[in-house]
């Protein structure tokens, strides 16, 4: 079944209407008819299967027919820190990370990122980005749709470090180093429903006062395996990993 993902307006009782641009999807993409039945997402994850019972050019209405129980996100709670990146990477990084559990984007303006942003880009892109997460959300048949919030700076991120029990920094001089912090040591220890902050460097990575300002507020270098990653792909790899070690091995 279809899914959508529904705001808290548009649930009422035992019925849920659905507009904007889901109107378009199921009645013209989809094309489905009353009597058809899609799933229905809360803002708070809950998942309801529905009954289409009207379909007009502003809304769709249906009727809740049956809660559901779903598990669907990571066990843990994962932040992507994203240096801003050159082109349409940030996209690759939000639609692969969402499909693979991520729960928030940061994009951060890092001292090596080439691409900068003012506040009329900005806006623009960080509504892209929160509709690339939508999209896949729905594609991954997940139960939370991830925020994506606007830039910040590597001041901003050291700032929210309380909120999270791991702040993890990708460091390429680690996959270089002889010694050097695993994922696998890491994950090892992160337990269920733990909160994990993941910087990610842009092309040019961190930079040496970087480091240094990450590694005297506590953040812990690792290698991403034995090989340099691309800024697009580092993400990709961290959330296989963890998913992996928490979902599979778990």
């Amino acid at each position: 079944m279809q899914r959508y993902f529904v705001p808290l307006s548009g649930w009422n009782d035992q019925h849920v209407v659905i507009t904007g641009e889901d109107v378009h999807h199921i009645g013209k993409v989809m094309r489905m008819k009353p009597e058809h039945h899609i799933l229905c997402c809360t803002p708070e994850g809950d998942l309801a299967e529905c009954e289409i019972t009207e379909i007009t050019s502003e809304s769709v209405t249906c009727k809740i027919v049956e809660w559901l129980e779903e598990d669907k996100e990571l066990p843990a709670t994962v932040t992507i820190a994203q240096g801003l990146p050159k082109g349409d990477k940030m996209e690759h990084v939000i639609q692969k990370g969402t499909e693979l559990g991520a729960s928030k984007f940061i994009p951060f303006e890092a001292e090596r990122s080439i691409v900068k942003w003012d506040q009329k880009k900005s806006q623009k892109k960080i509504a892209r980005y929160q509709k690339i997460a939508k999209e896949a959300s729905e594609q991954s048949h997940r139960t939370m749709i991830p925020s994506v919030v606007n830039v910040h700076s590597l001041k901003d991120l050291l700032a929210l470090q309380v909120e999270y029990d791991w702040v993890i920094f990708a460091y390429e001089d680690e996959a270089k180093s002889p010694s050097f912090h695993s994922l696998k040591e890491v994950f090892t220890k992160v337990q269920k429903d733990e909160r994990i902050l993941v910087l990610i460097g842009p092309e040019g990575g961190f930079s040496e006062q970087e480091v240094q300002r990450l590694k005297e507020a506590g953040a812990l270098a690792v290698r991403l395996g034995p090989r340099i990653l691309r800024t697009e792909t580092a993400a990709t790899y961290f959330l296989s990993a963890l998913s992996y070690q928490l979902e599979e091995l778990g």
